[in-house]
């Protein structure tokens, strides 16, 4: 079976910087919404054009058929899945439950395998592409999971992103995600300090980016990132609090396959630093004010 608005009421829990463009997608492909998020004026938005509250994930749980979260760290997945209010043992026999949370592998395997017991589908989806992915409704999806029940949920992916990806089994999601985010904390030291080099070289930081951000050099971090950096727009759509998390989950996860990494180390190093600055609150491009300002 298929999900489609006319046969399923989605439940999203967790509106953040990139949770309520989601959401918000979802709602205009016409399916039945219903949200939770601990700050309910996060909230308002959505529930003005049709969005319906509930007061906790057990009642989103008891509503819903295919229920998606987007929270920040591995702690409030297992709260909200684990717990004894949580949706696992809350939600209906067949169930989809998609954590797109950046969390861990071997916490995505937990939940699955509860899941099992209680009759429902668990898929790990986190995804990769910020506050703009989600707005224009871009983001790279990295599937963990059964595959039927992927290819179920698949057509409500496509909603809120482009490239959709199935990975394998239950963990593999996060897996992959914790790929993507080593590739982009090497990544992010490396844009950040071409700029640096180019403030410094008393160049026009603007007419390098053009340049580089084109060759051999392009990435996504510097062609989205980078014009943010020299702008100095570090308003956050990804924050630095949660990329040090997710670096945490990614030296974890490396050391427990004795896997050296490290250019991962010294970038979660560097937030850490920043983090202590008091930019914490800050989107990850804030690593530019590490070598023009605190050097």
């Amino acid at each position: 079976m298929f999900i489609s608005p006319e046969t399923s009421t989605v439940g999203f829990i967790g509106l953040g910087v990139m949770g309520k463009s989601m959401a918000e997608h979802i709602l205009q492909a016409g399916y039945r919404l219903h949200v939770y998020t601990r700050t309910q004026e996060k909230a308002h938005e959505l529930l003005a054009k049709g969005a319906i509250w509930q007061p906790s994930p057990q009642q989103i749980a008891e509503n819903c058929d295919v229920i998606i979260t987007m929270v920040g760290y591995p702690h409030d997945v297992e709260q909200i899945y684990l717990s004894e209010n949580g949706l696992v043992y809350h939600a209906k026999q067949g169930t989809y439950l998609i954590d797109m949370t950046t969390s861990s592998p071997q916490l995505a395997s937990r939940i699955n395998e509860e899941s099992k017991k209680a009759k429902l589908h668990s898929l790990d989806a986190p995804v990769s592409g910020g506050d703009i992915g989600a707005k224009n409704a871009s983001l790279s999806i990295m599937v963990g999971g059964e595959q039927a029940a992927y290819e179920s949920i698949l057509p409500l992916l496509q909603i809120v992103g482009k490239t959709i990806v199935y990975q394998g089994k239950s963990g593999a999601g996060q897996h992959t995600k914790v790929c993507n985010q080593i590739a982009i904390a090497s990544t992010m030291i490396g844009v950040s300090e071409a700029l640096a080099y180019a403030k410094a070289a008393n160049l026009q930081p603007e007419t390098v980016l053009q340049s580089i951000a084109t060759g051999a050099a392009g990435s996504w971090s510097l062609s989205n990132l980078g014009s943010r950096m020299i702008q100095n727009d570090f308003e956050a759509g990804f924050y630095i609090k949660h990329f040090i998390k997710d670096m945490g989950i990614a030296l974890q996860s490396a050391n427990e396959m004795n896997l050296q990494t490290p250019g991962l180390a010294l970038a979660e190093q560097i937030y850490k630093q920043l983090a202590e600055l008091g930019y914490n609150e800050q989107g990850t491009q804030a690593i530019y004010l590490y070598y023009t300002e605190h050097q």
